[in-house]
């Protein structure tokens, strides 16, 4: 058995790795998201729509933001495609202001690794692959049926075909759905620290490496609380060696944040798996995950110039329209205000 006091990690940071320096090209980009970072939703406002007593109060709160509704009615649906429209501008602002174009496609891998899983699911348990894919990715979702029909993943960029194979070779082991997802995250998690390291971006590979680390975490909690015989599923390339979490499988739910604690992850397997214990629910180790990652986003202040802080803009933004849609589904369907609250604080 692993002795992990025999294999403590070595890290060069207490909580956050370093974002790397300047970069003088990004002078008037810099500035620009910086005057934007003043507009974002503060956390008071987000806790406000969190106790409003419904979703037309919570809605009302966004009256004098860029998420307000035209009219006067307060529907669903037409939030929902307020909140589409924000996050279409701000991925196209993010397009515009990338100097680098290898890093705005990078990006724009998210989409087509998303699009192909919901592609192979469909596929393998034969099911129609449809239409209601994203149209932001590098490849045309309009060509997976020809894709698929010709069996053919070379039509597919070579991240995009090394994922459909690893994934429909995992699925075929045991016909397990589950086993796509882990695949395909795996290559999507290779390919972004290879482009990490092309690009020579210290940001870059910290922030896919707390991904991975913070995917793991997540991966953890949840086949703990399946208990699940499952064991090759963690992603490798993280901060955190995977035999930690191998050996997070086989101790109790008390015992996981102390295993963590010489790692910058320790509040974050604590609280998620203290509240997991209690209350049967996974929504305290998604909320620390979220703050972890958006702390090391924070992080970029320090940088003056560079494509760090559009980065960081960018997925800080993403994040605060998901947690709004978050807010206001939870509020349309009457979800109890604490869970909304345990949820986003």
């Amino acid at each position: 058995m692993l002795d992990i006091k025999q294999t403590q990690p070595v890290f060069d940071f207490y909580t956050y790795p370093p974002v790397g320096g300047d970069d003088w090209r990004y002078v008037f980009q810099t500035a620009q998201v910086r005057v934007l970072e003043m507009q974002m939703l503060t956390k008071t406002a987000l806790l406000d729509m969190a106790n409003a007593e419904s979703f037309e109060a919570a809605a009302d709160l966004l009256s004098a933001t860029e998420y307000a509704l035209p009219r006067a009615g307060k529907r669903f649906a037409e939030m929902d495609d307020i909140l589409r429209a924000r996050r279409q501008a701000v991925r196209q602002l993010f397009a515009d202001l990338i100097l680098d174009r290898s890093i705005g496609q990078l990006f724009r891998t998210r989409d087509d690794f998303a699009n192909l899983r919901l592609a192979v699911r469909r596929t393998l348990t034969k099911k129609p692959l449809g239409t209601d894919y994203s149209p932001d990715g590098n490849f045309p979702p309009e060509q997976f049926a020809e894709v698929f029909e010709q069996e053919n993943y070379n039509l597919f960029p070579d991240y995009m075909a090394d994922a459909a194979e690893q994934a429909v070779l995992a699925y075929y082991k045991d016909k397990d759905v589950r086993q796509i997802d882990y695949a395909i995250d795996r290559v999507q998690a290779e390919y972004n620290l290879k482009r990490a390291r092309h690009l020579e971006s210290i940001f870059l590979l910290g922030l896919f490496r707390i991904q991975i680390d913070l995917t793991n975490i997540r991966t953890l909690v949840r086949l703990k609380f399946t208990e699940s015989e499952q064991r090759n599923v963690f992603i490798d390339g993280g901060f955190i060696e995977l035999e930690r979490f191998e050996r997070g499988l086989d101790l109790g739910y008390e015992a996981l944040g102390p295993l963590f604690f010489v790692t910058p992850y320790y509040e974050v397997v604590q609280a998620g798996a203290g509240y997991l214990a209690q209350n049967k629910s996974f929504l305290a180790a998604e909320q620390r995950c979220d703050v972890h990652l958006i702390g090391f986003l924070k992080s970029t202040v320090e940088v003056i110039a560079g494509p760090q802080p559009i980065i960081a803009y960018f997925l800080m933004k993403e994040n605060e329209i998901r947690t709004v849609r978050l807010i206001l589904t939870a509020k349309k369907n009457f979800l109890d205000t604490q869970l909304i609250l345990d949820r986003i604080s």
